[in-house]
């Protein structure tokens, strides 16, 4: 799986831009706040569109300017997980979980709900509400969720800074096993050093 983003977005008076290749299974884009990080996040997404560039997956041509080619972020196949986890209140775990899972086409799904709960050690927290988890729970259901929806690879936008340093850790193995286990591609953002360092196998800084 390769990333091949060569983007530019004028935010502002900010002007943000990457030129990345990468075969990397997790490939991190570090940097300062404001650096323009989350951006580019989106960007690969489709939730922000680039003034010019192209965005490549894996050979899929998901965003090119000169060709005009925009595909929705529905039909990327990505996994998307935010600093904040970003569960339904409304719905238990098991119904956040399966919301990933309703979202894939039958033909892209590739774990199932039972095959999640296990990778994840989730099992205890099923019919819990999201209000009731810890920091680190809700991370790994927001991971369910995202690996649910059969995902060609990952986005993970500063997932572990809201969390203490025990959940940290937690949170960082699930990360490592999905990079060397699942083997999914990651386009991971981070602005901390050494997370970056332990967990990443290709760095691309913004900013300065």
């Amino acid at each position: 799986m390769s990333f091949d983003i060569r983007v530019e977005r004028r935010l502002g008076e900010a002007r943000i831009a990457l030129d990345l290749a990468s075969d990397g299974r997790l490939t991190a884009l570090f940097g300062p706040s404001g650096a323009g990080k989350s951006s580019v996040l989106n960007m690969v997404a489709g939730l922000l569109r680039p003034d010019a560039g192209r965005i490549v997956v894996d050979g899929v041509t998901l965003f090119d300017s000169d060709t005009g080619i925009d595909l929705p972020p529905e039909r990327r196949r990505l996994g998307y997980v935010f600093q904040d986890g970003r569960l339904f209140p409304h719905k238990r775990v098991r119904d956040n979980l399966l919301y990933g899972w309703h979202l894939a086409r039958p033909e892209t799904r590739w774990m199932s709900l039972d095959e999640a709960v296990a990778f994840l050690g989730i099992g205890p927290l099923l019919d819990r509400w999201p209000r009731t988890l810890s920091g680190g729970e809700a991370q790994r259901v927001a991971i369910g969720r995202a690996l649910l929806a059969g995902p060609r690879f990952l986005l993970m936008d500063e997932p572990l800074s809201s969390l203490d340093a025990a959940r940290r850790e937690d949170i960082m193995q699930v990360i490592e096993r999905i990079r060397d286990e699942l083997r999914l591609p990651i386009l991971y953002v981070s602005h901390d050093r050494g997370e970056v360092e332990r967990l990443a196998t290709t760095i691309a800084r913004l900013g300065t």
